[in-house]
């Protein structure tokens, strides 16, 4: 069976979108992950060019990787200047790594205008820097930047740098398609065109300016090249490079060439979160495999389906890839979507249709209202047993104020009070208490009026807080949802509130929060 390799450039390529900066430690788990996931190649950085990256460099020769092989990149070395003597060369020999990569132009047009130096310098260049690498036993990969636009304006001097670099010992050449604008049609072409002439293992190196980096990529793969370079979900300069989240699924569970061991392929979804959350970036809810929404369904007659046989609307088994099979319910919804949320939330109340249309009914109401219970499961769940009657309130709010002052000392300083009344069983509690902010405010007047009461509350802690206006013509008087996020010791949940008044929507929300994270600590009575 084909052997393919999977090359990882996220910390050097993938460092490179905006917003993105990995600290050394950050890169040393990302490695970690990697390694563990069975990738063949990590791309460390370009020693030499930052401090950053020299430090990981050091750093990377105490580590024991089972698996990857740690990367050093840089550039051919530049005209006039023998190898040996040019300082970007000595960074890679330095960097201590049994594999470098090595970056030279393929496009004359480059060569010309950004290297400015001669068509046949640049051959000189490619071939010296190649040779003295191999010569210190190094593994060298050769990336041919610019590799696809310069083949199609001079596919004879295209061909001349690889051959170079293929000529002086390269073990693999990375064919670039650096702007990103090839079509897969093109890529599979030039690239059965070269292996026609370059018996050196062909690698792609895939951009995603034109939306086609995996697709070129999976096309470069069934056209013979053994090697595949990218970054975990696609991070890198302007639209990204090719998403390795999407080939290594692609290549295991489409083109079955096993790459990965199961439990391997089943850590996938994981690292792609780790990756972004280290990243510091939003993770990409439609992201194919490994994305939240990826195996979700929302129309009744899909959910209706994918519960009688998944393969109906998933073309690859969730789990596969450590991802899971999301229901929603909303106003689209059918029966189905209702008794398999029941089943996915261990919702014992939902046990037949006629109790899930009763349920069905009351959350198309709710949906017409404003309400959304896409992201408020806890909300739903409530929904539930308010609906069915199978559960006693735990408390109940008798009356509540705000009381919002503002002081001018120097600087801005604002008071929050909230007073509450509840009853809680027989008792009436009456308390009062501040914050930072109206929501703040009435959280810590809610807490404090329970705490007596529901000691567990003190492990509920409110994470996030977005408010979304539902129709912005009536400006400041609109409609607004609230959705807060709320976890505990075991699980996170989110609760929504829908009201013309902002307070309200909030503390809408935010007791069912308290309430739905109250009674999952007291589930047996639920």
């Amino acid at each position: 069976m084909k052997s393919i390799q999977i090359y990882d450039t996220t910390l050097r390529d993938g460092a490179q979108r905006e917003g993105i900066s990995f600290s050394v430690g950050d890169k040393i788990e990302i490695v970690r992950l990697l390694d563990a996931l069975g990738v063949d190649y990590i791309e460390g950085g370009w020693p030499g060019s930052n401090p950053k990256d020299m430090e990981f460099f050091a750093r990377q020769q105490d580590l024991s990787l089972k698996h990857a092989k740690i990367t050093a990149f840089g550039s051919t070395r530049r005209a006039g200047v023998s190898a040996e003597s040019d300082g970007n060369v000595r960074a890679l020999l330095e960097a201590n790594t049994p594999a470098v990569a090595v970056v030279g132009k393929s496009w004359d047009f480059h060569v010309s205008h950004a290297l400015g130096t001669t068509l046949d310098e640049n051959i000189a260049m490619i071939a010296d820097t190649v040779s003295y690498l191999k010569s210190k036993g190094l593994e060298v990969i050769y990336d041919a930047e610019h590799f696809f636009d310069g083949y199609k304006y001079n596919p004879v001097y295209a061909l001349k740098t690889i051959q170079a670099a293929a000529e002086s010992g390269a073990d693999s050449i990375a064919l670039c398609d650096t702007n990103g604008g090839t079509m897969p049609l093109d890529v599979q072409r030039i690239v059965l065109e070269v292996k026609k002439e370059i018996a050196t293992p062909l690698g792609i190196h895939a951009h995603n300016d034109c939306g086609m980096a995996v697709a070129n990529s999976i096309i470069a793969v069934q056209s013979g090249v053994s090697q595949v370079q990218g970054t975990i979900n696609g991070y890198g300069e302007r639209c990204g490079n090719a998403d390795l989240c999407a080939i290594i699924a692609n290549i295991h569970l489409k083109l079955k060439f096993n790459k990965l061991k199961t439990e391997q392929l089943r850590e996938l979804t994981r690292i792609s979160k780790v990756v972004a959350e280290l990243a510091n970036m939003i993770p990409q809810d439609g992201q194919p495999y490994v994305g939240r929404n990826a195996f979700t369904h929302k129309g009744g007659i899909h959910v209706d389906a994918v519960v009688k046989h998944a393969s109906t609307y998933e073309h690859a088994p969730p789990e596969e890839v450590g991802n899971k099979r999301r229901i929603l319910v909303s106003e689209l919804s059918g029966k189905s979507n209702i008794l398999f949320k029941g089943l996915e939330n261990n919702l014992e109340s939902i046990k037949n249709y006629p109790e899930a249309i009763k349920v069905l009914n009351v959350l198309k109401k709710m949906e017409h209202a404003g309400y959304q219970f896409e992201g408020a499961e806890g909300s739903f769940e409530l929904l539930v047993w308010k609906t069915l009657q199978t559960y006693q309130p735990l408390f109940k709010l008798e009356a509540f104020r705000l009381i919002l002052d503002k002081e001018r000392r120097g600087s801005d300083v604002y008071h929050v009070e909230a007073t509450i009344k509840l009853r809680v069983g027989d008792r009436v509690v009456h308390t009062a208490a501040e914050g930072n902010g109206p929501v703040n405010a009435m959280d810590n007047a809610l807490r404090k009026a329970l705490e007596e009461i529901y000691p567990e509350i003190k492990a509920i802690k409110l994470v996030d807080y977005k408010v979304r206006v539902l129709d912005g013509k009536d400006g400041t008087g609109a409609v607004v949802r609230v959705l807060i996020t709320s976890q505990n010791g075991r699980k996170r949940w989110g609760t929504v509130g829908v009201s013309g008044n902002v307070i309200e929507a909030s503390w809408i929300a935010l007791v069912d929060s308290i309430e739905y994270g109250l009674l999952c600590d007291q589930s047996p009575a639920v």
